[in-house]
């Protein structure tokens, strides 16, 4: 016969984030923005993975990109319409580049048409904001 003293009592762990616990943060990525699969902004600047910018393969762009989010895929675009598939960088990361707003478009073939990044600016940088 085990005494109530000799029993291990288990500890209670508190609950956790969803940015602490790896599931709850697949879960919370891969779920669709609303009706909306795909979302897409510009970003200027430089992007630095790892310590390393990133360049165009293509045309060797260092900035101005158009960063593309399919559900929890992370797409870089260039200028010169190269498109890559950016294993380093994840939905959180979009998250963070995104301005709130915004506009919404049927495709990414349309968004890139309106925002420069179709090829019809290939070689062309836009002035830095400083």
């Amino acid at each position: 016969m085990l005494s109530e003293d000799v029993r291990a009592h288990r500890t209670v762990l508190p609950l956790a984030k969803s940015a602490d616990d790896p599931l709850l943060r697949l879960q919370a990525e891969t779920q669709p923005y609303g009706q909306v699969h795909l979302r897409c902004t510009t970003h200027p600047e430089e992007i630095t993975i790892t310590g390393i910018t990133v360049m165009c393969p293509r045309c060797s762009a260092r900035r101005d990109w158009m960063v593309i989010c399919d559900r929890n895929t992370v797409s870089i675009r260039c200028r010169c319409s190269h498109q890559w598939v950016e294993r380093e960088l994840t939905r959180q990361d979009f998250e963070r580049m995104i301005d709130c707003g915004g506009e919404y478009f049927p495709s990414l073939e349309a968004a890139a048409q309106s925002a420069g990044y179709d090829g019809t600016l290939a070689g062309t940088y836009l002035a830095e904001r400083r």
